[in-house]
């Protein structure tokens, strides 16, 4: 086995996990499959009826705890009542996302800092808070949900693309920083998920796969302690293949490559709806 970057995970059962953005999609998928596993679980999102629905399929432990990443002091909130219930939370899985087919010839300011807010400056406000309990306590983990959108950059995604990347970029920059003092940071990159979210788009997504299939990698990557975990192999290796390439290679194959797609056309993946 290649030597783990991260500590393995090597029993959820009793493991004290918050879920950020679980309220549909990979986070629903991801949540059910550590309620099977055993683990303690709290579920965040905006959505108090899918929140509920969650923690009524799961055991005592588990707690619905509604929240708008984009609310600093909400969020603030959010874990000071989790603290206060579980003392300290062993992993923390940010799934939140905000996505809409959007291009240069129908950009729109607002929905394009709303993107913004929720995928990149949504964890910056979860970082506020959990950063001072990790550095504290030299143990526990972040999981950072991104997307192999955030690769390189991709025809019809002056929004989605740019966020996703600055979130590769800046779980690197916290695995510099975290691992020396015993604290996991998991890097998580989908490829194309049958969410609400991916429903958008009007192309046809290659190598789509089903929420469940998803939070399995996802499992298995954490257990394995991964710095990333990208997936499906077959979309996510390509598009590593290819953005090695130089940019007149690269922005060549690309525009050939879309060509034929319609309004949104490679738009990259989603993999969660906005909390």
């Amino acid at each position: 086995m290649k030597l783990a970057l991260n500590p393995r995970i090597t029993r959820w059962r009793g493991l004290r996990v918050w879920l950020v953005g679980a309220s549909s999609g990979i986070g629903a998928a991801l949540a059910d499959a550590l309620i099977a596993q055993g683990a303690r679980l709290a579920v965040s999102a905006r959505s108090d009826a899918a929140l509920n629905a969650i923690v009524e399929r799961a055991d005592a432990d588990a707690i619905a705890l509604p929240v708008d990443v984009g609310d600093a002091d909400a969020l603030a909130n959010a874990h000071r009542e989790l603290l206060a219930r579980w003392g300290s939370i062993d992993l923390t899985i940010w799934l939140a996302a905000a996505y809409e087919p959007m291009d240069t010839a129908n950009f729109q300011l607002a929905t394009a800092r709303r993107i913004a807010r929720v995928n990149f400056e949504g964890l910056l406000n979860g970082l506020a808070v959990l950063l001072p309990m990790l550095r504290r306590e030299r143990s526990g983990g972040l999981a950072i949900v991104s997307s192999v959108a955030g690769y390189r950059g991709l025809p019809r995604s002056p929004v989605y693309g740019p966020t996703k990347a600055a979130l590769i970029n800046l779980a690197e920059s916290l695995y510099l920083e975290l691992r020396p003092l015993g604290i996991g940071v998991y890097l998580i990159n989908p490829g194309f998920v049958r969410t609400p979210l991916t429903a958008l788009n009007d192309f046809q997504m290659p190598a789509i796969i089903e929420p469940e299939a998803a939070a399995r990698h996802i499992l298995r990557g954490l257990e394995r302690g991964r710095f990333e975990i990208h997936f499906p192999a077959r979309l996510s290796w390509t598009l590593k293949a290819i953005g090695l390439l130089p940019h007149r290679l690269y922005f060549s194959l690309v525009r050939r490559a879309t060509a034929g797609n319609s309004r949104s056309g490679a738009q990259g993946p989603d993999e969660q709806d906005r909390p």
